[in-house]
């Protein structure tokens, strides 16, 4: 299957300039959204996976499912002030300034092996910051993944302490 034919193009969104890669038509297509779920777990493998954490907000779509295959929990990682308990912040640059991610204290316990994952790799700000706060919490990152990757963005290249794997690649 080509999963390529399920992502549609959308010119100038959210700004001008941006080519925004939609991946609405491959989750409305449960063929297409089975396939990408398998090539997901199939870059893990045998690897054992204790967290599968997840990134505001599309990282959301895969990442409970994935855990729920892997037979681990799912941890979301949200925009600051979306969580309802204690929790510890990393703010990461933007192009025109900065962010702010949040996990929950309590979310990875020292030595949990830890499955990252996002649609989509741009720059790698939102999974450097998110694997930052795994490790703070005391989680091993075992491996990032992602559906899609625009390469040209080179967002790998501050994952590079991490096995990365993306299923896409622009």
């Amino acid at each position: 299957m080509n999963l390529e034919d399920y992502i549609r193009d959308i010119k100038d969104f959210p700004t001008a300039g941006i080519v925004f890669k939609d991946i609405t038509p491959m989750l409305n297509n449960s063929e297409a959204f089975q396939y990408a779920l398998n090539e997901l777990l199939n870059f893990i493998q045998d690897k054992k996976i204790d967290k599968v954490v997840g990134m505001e907000s599309r990282g959301f779509f895969f990442a409970p499912m994935l855990a729920l295959k892997l037979n681990a929990g799912f941890v979301p990682v949200r925009k600051e002030g979306k969580l309802p308990s204690k929790t510890i912040s990393e703010s990461y640059g933007l192009e025109y300034g900065k962010d702010t991610l949040q996990i929950h204290v309590d979310a990875i316990q020292k030595g949990d092996a830890v499955l990252v994952h996002d649609d989509v790799l741009a720059t790698g700000g939102t999974a450097e910051a998110t694997c930052k706060l795994v490790e703070q919490l005391g989680g091993i990152v075992v491996q990032c993944n992602f559906l899609i990757e625009l390469d040209f963005l080179q967002g790998r290249t501050k994952l590079k302490s991490y096995e990365t794997k993306s299923i896409l690649h622009y």
